[in-house]
């Protein structure tokens, strides 16, 4: 056997040797024992109200999510804007090429486990006097020398420390595997949101165009009362200026609508004229009436911003491992096998072949407490890494706690609103035909006008709550990547399952 070939061998046989690494093991963190995200039961079911939106939503405990959750709003143009989003908006390219940099820089590392082989070719002229060696002739020799080698070296893992560094970066990956997962998430439930938004405002814009039509013909019957003297100049004037007053709420509504397309243009990874940003309505999006819910010991492993954290979390636990591996000895196997010759003509010629074989033992003795302080801070990365993800459990588990509670009481604030509505409207018609009739004043009139405007508008304001909160309940789960095909986007994570 050759020398590159025993040197393999001896790599080989001390890599299985060294099966054991210092530091700790690194062993998931156990899920909350909890069996709820409120302190209170959560219902069956939301309140309902009539009309548009008021359905019921059962709440179903342990159920799925499916992996495209916006699919459930029954939306053709949400579903065809978010896929166009998923296929174009940069962010996803971003975090696709971060993952891609974190494999290469995994693959790069791993070869710290095989032995290093270099090949070299030289060559040197020299030029050499007898006075250098001692002697009384000073006659100069000149030779040219010819070199070419394999040079072979292999530093022993035996405490693992590089297995404790390659554990480091595979947590990296994992770590850029869920970030990926995370901007997918955020992505969807931003486009969710907008559009959501975008139909807000335009049913603001809606109620707002009724309500002026309404008190357009209100002026009218004022101006007619008017010319047969009974109500005052004043009371024309005052129409006329809740008139203006409503007509002034147009513009910031419509700024409002026009930005929010500008931001569905970006989503989808275009510029704003580029794209004809499609006109949400609330009327198109249905609001689901099933909403899965996680069980809270499920949703650790679900949320990416959690298993990013808990990646986070292993790589400072690796890398404790790997700061104590530095205080131990470090073995180290160099050889080489190559010709020389004094003529490139005879390098491989018998007897040119030359070798050496080199062991080293490298003993930390005294650093100055450098690797003592460096495994100490490795120390205090992990501390403030499992204090980071606590954090991040804490902040999960607080969301879906504020989206169950916010789904409820928008269903009792719609079914508050709808009946407000119903009101408002029975009241401003008897108002109206009263006012006809000279029964009761202008400034009842005005009052029944102005109700039944507020409560147009936050009847829009909380069919939408409904819908965004929706959203954010199915975000704060998740939102389904582990059911996602890869075709969808990205592969799911390996070995991710939740």
């Amino acid at each position: 056997m050759n020398l590159s070939g025993k040197i393999l061998r001896g790599a080989t046989v001390a890599a299985a040797l060294g099966g054991c690494a210092v530091g700790p093991d690194f062993h998931s963190p156990k899920p909350p024992a909890t069996e709820r995200y409120t302190r209170e039961e959560l219902p069956a079911q939301t309140a309902q109200a009539a009309g548009a939106g008021g359905e019921a939503q059962r709440f179903t405990a342990g159920a799925d999510i499916p992996g495209e959750w916006w699919a459930l709003f029954e939306s053709p143009v949400l579903d065809k804007l978010i896929k166009r989003a998923i296929a174009d908006n940069p962010s996803l390219a971003i975090a696709e090429a971060t993952l891609r940099q974190a494999r290469d820089n995994l693959r790069a590392e791993r070869s710290r486990l095989l032995p290093g082989a270099d090949a070299s070719v030289s060559v040197t002229h020299e030029r050499i006097s007898g006075a250098e060696f001692g002697g009384v002739n000073s006659t100069v020799s000149t030779f040219t020398l010819y070199n070419a080698s394999v040079n072979v070296s292999y530093t022993f893992d035996l405490f693992g420390g590089v297995r404790r560094d390659l554990e480091s970066f595979q947590a990296l990956v994992d770590y850029q595997d869920f970030q990926r997962e995370a901007a997918y998430l955020t992505l969807t439930a931003n486009v969710v949101t907008a559009a959501v938004t975008q139909a807000e405002l335009r049913g603001q814009i809606d109620a707002t165009h009724d309500i002026l039509t309404l008190q357009e013909k209100g002026l009218q019957l004022i101006q007619d009362q008017f010319k047969l003297g009974g109500v005052s100049r004043a009371d024309v004037l005052a129409q006329q200026t809740q008139i203006a007053q409503t007509r002034a709420t147009l513009p910031p509504l419509e700024k409002q609508a026009a930005q929010t397309g500008h931001l569905l243009a970006a989503l989808a990874g275009a510029l704003p004229s580029e794209i004809d940003v499609p006109e949400f309505d609330l009327a198109a999006i249905k609001l689901p009436q099933e909403l899965p819910v996680s069980l809270p010991s499920a949703l650790v492993r679900q949320r990416p911003d959690i298993r990013a954290s808990e990646a986070l979390l292993h790589q400072a636990s690796a890398q404790i491992g790997v700061a104590t591996a530095a205080v131990y000895p470090q073995l180290t196997l160099t050889g080489s096998l190559g010709w020389e010759a004094l003529s490139a003509a005879k390098l491989f010629g018998p007897n040119t072949l030359v070798d050496s074989l080199g062991a080293g033992l490298l003993q930390p003795l005294f650093h100055g407490g450098q690797l003592e302080a460096r495994r100490d801070a490795a120390l205090a990365a992990y501390d403030q890494a499992n204090a980071q993800y606590r954090q991040t459990v804490l902040t999960a588990f607080q969301n879906v706690a504020d989206a169950l509670r916010a789904l409820q009481d928008d269903a009792r604030s719609l079914q508050v609103q709808s009946d407000a509505l119903a009101l408002a409207q029975q009241s401003l018609d008897l108002t109206q035909r009263q006012y006809k009739l000279q029964a009761v004043s202008y400034l009842t009139l005005l009052n029944a006008e102005r109700q039944y405007q507020q409560t147009r508008l936050a009847l829009v304001q909380a069919q939408a709550a409904r819908l965004a909160d929706t959203a954010a309940l199915f975000q704060a789960l998740g939102g389904g990547w582990w059911n996602r095909q890869p075709s969808q986007a990205s592969a799911t994570p390996a070995g991710a399952q939740p």
